[in-house]
């Protein structure tokens, strides 16, 4: 075998090196593939709409005992004693979890039963006669009370001293106790429960923050106000006087008798382009998907659409008070909304309805579980029985034109987030950013075969 010339071989090596030193500097034909890819490729899965024995209508449907900080253990993946008394684990842990209970009469209800820390409740009239029914077990007319002073806008109990205890010693320190950057995220957060007339106008408030600046305020309700874009002034306030950084995101348009995707403003004006850009900075993502029902789409606006009837609440609003028709649901879904933004755009040059979609499972028993196999109930009166599906989920309403029972209720969903490390911050940023995803298909996917995926394991 003929041997190679020395000078030959050093020519060519130094063409070698000359190349590849030429394309490092142009950045052209890297070697490793990954030098320029600077976006999120980690999934994250978690729910950022649970409510605990803090909120009313929880509390006083027999989540007596699952606060925030048993909510965060269960998401967790820990065992926890179940509403019956029976244990209860999720298949495997969440990513993040927000415990984000009702502002309006945040923790009143488990105050005035306990004593503690209400005693200032039950030395006005209403905190006695509430307290009185609430000994006799006769919570429900304590909700009905408190559903009407909220679509009335006009609170017959409160106190702001109570209100500030309750959001900084049971809200925000059991987030910031159970928060452990990279591995799992606890968000701050709570619900403004805005339904005038019934119509669902809700909103789940998240903080990017920790108790240093999420502490500075207490919660803005629909007692302050039933307009949303009120809410959006108090967003803007806080993240002046703090620094700090905050997004809302509205649920159940299915519910809101075509209220909430309306192409008029909450006082009845025409949309415009100052309107359509505020709402889009304040509301970049929607809940498309929880255990009321899908919002997505409807037969009615997707007559093609062989899946436009999945998981359909589509009676009423949300108090069941006024029928949802032909004609208010083009206004409360989801995917005619996208389109009606469009239209807007055009006339305005800004869009109020580019947001993206996420999933949530509204729960009020304190367990984040969206698992068809292992679905604990919207309440805790639906903890899984033979009689459960019968079991009904709102208290006697005058003039209600349908009823709401567990058997309606649906399994779903979570929010998927697409971002670099699970932290507050990250996640937060990837909301903003509409990297985002309504999931409700855990199950189907270990059904598949499918273990494990990007950010997360399924055993």
């Amino acid at each position: 075998m003929r041997s190679l010339n020395p000078a030959i071989l050093a020519l060519t090596a130094l063409a070698l090196i000359t190349a590849n030193s030429s394309a490092q500097d142009s950045g052209d034909d890297a070697y490793s593939p990954y030098i320029d890819r600077d976006f999120p490729m980690n999934v994250y899965f978690g729910d950022t709409h649970l409510h605990t024995s803090i909120s009313l209508d929880a509390f006083g449907d027999g989540n007596k005992r699952i606060g925030p900080d048993e909510a965060y253990r269960f998401a967790k993946g820990e065992v926890l004693e179940g509403h019956d008394g029976k244990p209860v684990r999720m298949s495997r842990p969440l990513d993040f979890l927000m415990v984000a209970d009702h502002g309006e009469y945040m923790g009143i209800m488990q105050a005035i039963t306990e004593g503690e820390p209400g005693q200032g409740l039950l030395a006005t009239e209403t905190g006695k006669r509430w307290a009185e029914f609430m000994a006799k077990s006769e919570g429900g007319v304590v909700f009905a009370d408190a559903v009407a002073d909220i679509t009335t806008n006009s609170p017959r109990i409160r106190d702001a001293e109570f209100e500030g205890s309750i959001w900084k010693e049971r809200i925000i320190e059991a987030a910031e106790h159970h928060n452990q950057p990279g591995i799992f995220t606890a968000l701050i957060g709570y619900e403004y429960t805005s339904f005038p007339e019934g119509d669902n106008l809700h909103r789940v408030v998240m903080f990017r923050d920790g108790a240093d600046k999420a502490g500075q305020v207490i919660p803005f309700s629909a007692f302050d106000s039933q307009n949303p874009e009120d809410l959006w002034d108090f967003m803007e306030g806080y993240e002046k006087k703090t620094g700090g950084q905050i997004i809302a995101i509205p649920h159940n348009s299915n519910l809101s008798a075509g209220t909430m995707f309306a192409l008029q403003t909450f006082e009845g004006n025409p949309l415009t382009r100052e309107y359509a850009e505020k709402r889009m900075r304040w509301e970049p993502i929607y809940e498309v998907t929880q255990m009321k029902g899908d919002s997505e789409t409807h037969p009615v606006v997707s007559p093609d659409d062989e899946f436009a009837d999945f998981e359909s609440w589509d009676q009423a609003n949300l108090m069941f008070t006024k029928p949802s028709t032909d004609e208010t649901k083009p206004y409360e879904y989801a995917r005619p909304a996208l389109k009606h933004g469009l239209a807007v755009q055009a006339e305005t040059g800004a869009n109020p309805f580019k947001f993206g979609l996420i999933g949530a499972t509204d729960s009020h028993t304190g367990y984040s579980n969206a698992e068809e196999d292992n679905y604990l109930g919207k309440y805790a009166i639906a903890t899984p029985s033979k009689d459960r599906w019968d079991k009904i989920m709102l208290v006697d309403v005058p003039d209600r034109v349908a009823s709401m029972y567990e058997y309606l209720s649906s399994m779903s969903g979570l929010a998927a987030v697409w971002a670099r490390e699970n932290t507050r911050e990250a996640i937060f940023d990837a909301m903003v950013r509409k990297e985002v995803y309504a999931d409700a298909f855990v199950r189907v996917l270990k059904e598949a075969g499918v273990t494990a995926y990007a950010g997360s394991r399924m055993d």
